[in-house]
């Protein structure tokens, strides 16, 4: 807990805490989980130096976190009459923000996945590596993993799973 973020309600301050952590927990980043969050339940649009202030981050923490959460649609710019700065706010459709940030994560570590996999194959299949006892084994628990990898594509790409992250 930062020293600014005394200044938030108990509330707000816990469920902001504890967003950070699941985020961490998730590998998505503190930072991110919190400032969406702040903006989850900040009844107008914020600044980044509302988000500085607040959660006790740098400019370069805030304006990097909310650019990712621009990219999965979790926060979108607002302009305010008047003033030149730019302002948050949170988007409250979550099944969105769900489907976005796994199609990030996971559709992109699996697309890499493959590509390794790929060329681990090609290797192996070149007579790079190993001495053949251990080539053969290594061939065999990488096939494994394309056999699995090939599993975790389809139900990633399975109509269930579009219509949940729908």
């Amino acid at each position: 807990m930062t020293p600014a973020s005394h200044e938030l309600p108990t509330v707000v301050r816990r469920f902001v805490e504890d967003a950070g952590n699941t985020a961490q927990s998730l590998g998505i980043g503190r930072v991110l989980g919190q400032i969406y969050a702040y903006l989850y339940l900040s009844p107008k649009p914020r600044s980044l130096a509302d988000l500085e202030n607040a959660l006790g981050i740098s400019k370069g923490s805030a304006s990097m976190g909310v650019r990712q959460l621009e990219q999965w649609n979790a926060v979108r710019k607002i302009w305010v009459r008047g003033d030149r700065k730019d302002y948050y706010e949170a988007n409250d459709w979550l099944g969105e923000i769900v489907r976005n940030v796994l199609r990030d994560m996971v559709g992109t570590k699996l697309s890499t996945a493959t590509a390794l996999l790929d060329e681990l194959k090609a290797e192996i299949n070149g007579g790079a590596g190993p001495g053949a006892a251990e080539r053969d084994f290594v061939a065999d628990r990488l096939q494994h993993l394309r056999d699995f990898h090939a599993k975790a594509q389809k139900v990633w790409g399975s109509r269930i799973v579009r219509m949940l992250l729908k």
